[in-house]
This record gives C-alpha cells, sequence and structure tokens, in this order.
C-alpha cells in the first residue's frame, strides 16, 4: 500500500503540537508545585469544611449566597495544566491515527513510531491515577500535591518525545517483511502499553525516595518534599500500576515467544532483545515479591522499582540501537 503523503504530513505536525503542549503542561504543572502553599490533606478538608460553615452562615444572615473566593494562582495553574495534558493526548493520539492511517498498518512499526506510543500510554496511564485519586474521598494528598506528580511525569515523556522526533524519527514507510504479521499488533501493542505505565510507576519510586528523605529528616528538601503526596500514597501508587500491569508484560513476553516460533522457529534464543525484557520481568516479579515482604518494603523495594525502569530504558535503547540481533528493526 502506497503511503499517503499528507496524512504523514498532519502526523508530523500533530506530533510536533502535542510535544509543545506537554511541554506547556510541564511547566504549569512546575508553577503550581513552587507556588502552592504547603498543606496536607487533612488541612485541605478542614479549610473545606471551614469554607462551608462560613458560606452557610453568611447565605442565613445576608440572605443569599455570597461570591466564590478567587482560586489561587498555584491553584489555577494546576488547573491548566491538567486541561493541557488532556489536550496533548488527544492531538498525540491524533498523530499516531494518521500516522497509521498514512501507511495503513499499526502506527508502531520503527523505534519513532515505538517511542511515541510508549510516552502517550504513559501520559494515559497518568490521567487515569490522577482522576481516580481525585475522585476517592479517603485520599491522603491534597489535589495539589497529586497534580505536582504531573510534572515530574511530563519531564522524561517530552524528552523521550523530543528524542524519537529528532534522533530516531524514521519517515513514513510499509512495515518491513519481518514485521508483517498479527502478532505486531498483539505483542507490541502490549509491550507499549507495559512500558508507559512501567514509566509512572517508576517515577513515582523516585518520588517515594525522596519524601521519604523528607519525612526522616524534616529539614532536608523542606520545601519540595513537603509538597508532594505523603510516601504511603507514591508507594501504593507505583505498586498498583505495577501490579496492574505485570500480567500485560508477562503477557508481551509470552506472545513475543509465540511469535519467535511462528518467525523463526522457536520459541527462545536468547536474543539480546529476549534477553533484556526476561531479566525486566525477573525485576519486576523482584519488586512485587519484596513490596509484599515486611523487611524489603519502602525504600528497598522502591529501589527494586527504579532498577526495573533502568533495566526497562536500557532495553528501549542500548539494545534496539547499539546491539545487533534478530530485534534490530529501529529503522534508523
Amino acid at each position: 500500500m502506497p503511503v499517503n503523503q499528507t496524512l504523514s504530513n498532519y502526523s508530523d505536525m500533530a506530533y510536533a503540537t502535542s510535544v509543545v503542549i506537554y511541554i506547556a503542561s510541564m511547566l504549569l504543572y512546575f508553577g503550581e508545585f513552587a507556588l502552592g502553599r504547603v498543606a496536607t490533606a487533612a488541612q485541605a478538608r478542614e479549610a473545606a469544611l471551614v469554607g462551608a460553615e462560613k458560606s452557610s452562615d453568611a447565605k442565613d444572615v445576608v440572605g443569599h449566597v455570597p461570591s466564590a473566593p478567587k482560586r489561587p494562582l498555584a491553584e489555577r495553574l494546576g488547573g491548566m495544566a491538567v486541561s493541557m495534558t488532556v489536550l496533548g493526548a488527544l492531538v498525540h493520539f491524533g498523530s499516531l491515527l494518521t500516522r497509521g492511517l498514512a501507511t495503513g498498518r499499526v502506527p508502531w512499526g520503527n523505534m519513532y513510531e515505538f517511542g511515541s506510543a510508549i510516552c502517550l500510554a504513559a501520559v494515559v496511564a497518568w490521567l487515569i491515577v490522577l482522576f481516580r485519586q481525585l475522585r476517592n474521598s479517603r485520599r491522603d494528598a491534597t489535589p495539589a500535591q497529586l497534580r505536582g506528580l504531573g510534572g515530574f511525569l511530563m519531564l522524561p515523556v517530552t524528552l523521550l518525545l523530543f528524542l524519537s522526533g529528532t534522533v530516531l524519527y524514521a519517515d513514513a514507510a510499509p512495515l518491513q517483511p519481518a514485521l508483517q504479521s498479527y502478532w505486531i499488533i498483539i505483542h507490541v501493542a502490549a509491550a507499549i502499553v507495559s512500558s508507559g505505565a512501567l514509566l509512572f510507576a517508576g517515577v513515582a519510586s523516585i518520588l517515594y525516595l525522596l519524601r521519604s528523605r523528607y519525612e526522616n529528616n524534616p529539614l532536608k528538601m523542606a520545601k519540595f518534599g513537603s509538597r508532594l503526596p505523603t510516601s504511603q500514597a507514591l508507594d501504593r501508587m507505583a505498586y498498583r500500576a505495577t501490579v496492574i500491569i505485570f500480567p500485560v508484560w508477562t503477557f508481551a513476553i509470552v506472545a513475543g515467544a509465540i511469535w519467535a516460533e511462528a518467525a523463526w522457529g522457536r520459541f527462545w534464543g536468547w536474543d539480546p532483545k529476549e534477553t533484556c525484557a526476561f531479566i525486566a520481568w525477573i525485576v519486576y516479579a523482584a519488586y512485587l515479591h519484596a513490596r509484599a515482604t515486611a523487611g524489603w518494603r519502602g525504600v528497598r523495594s522502591a529501589w527494586i522499582n527504579i532498577l526495573g525502569l533502568a533495566v526497562m530504558i536500557f532495553n528501549l535503547f542500548f539494545v534496539n540501537l547499539v546491539v545487533t540481533g534478530l530485534h534490530s528493526y529501529a529503522g534508523l
């Protein structure tokens, strides 16, 4: 099928636009993080109750509902950041969709498209976690603290998108013959979703270490650490994201083995990509085991989760771009 160059150009423009929107949202997240007041979730709920009581009293006395107080600048920046993130995700999805329509295939046939899809999966995972946490009445972090995670996730996302759109960029083209299989839809899609969610989990574990350091010694990193969610909240986010996505990552490896048997006549050949994926699986299995073991909960398990993220990044860049193997389909 010939490539539709017009749709390909629209895809590239949408990709660049999404990067700009993500950068703007990252700056807005960091703006709220820097300007926001330090408050615990309990203090926020107490302030809300006091405000509601004052509004009720004012209504009884005056006979009408008083005008709502002006939202602080930091809170407005946070709301704008979330809106920009949603907009960026929609434009980003449009970029992948038009890329797929332009080539008549799934839009993850090379490193450029694969990196773009991973970033979209990470952003969607973040938005799901954010909205679920904001709807949780028993959350142990204020909305500002929860939104504060957004900037730290958007930082690696924008970096990966920049690398994908420059160093790793590949022109729209049909799939290589070795990739022309329905397994690319199943195996690679599972790997994309897993990688995006595990990126979020790794960022949450990194912030957990920083927050734990603040909680153990409030004099260190006072302004920074106090504006993050509690260590319990960060640990829970990282664990839930990993435990939910771990079966998907397991399925991705199994599906890859089935595809390898159909393509190369063997399920497993210790190709560098296969080996590194299996090492990552072992690390995340160790993290889940450590997280369930009393003596390894907390800082130790967080470091294991960060190690898993490091292995995934190593697998994405070094194994794909430097090491020669049967999975060398970078399109560079």
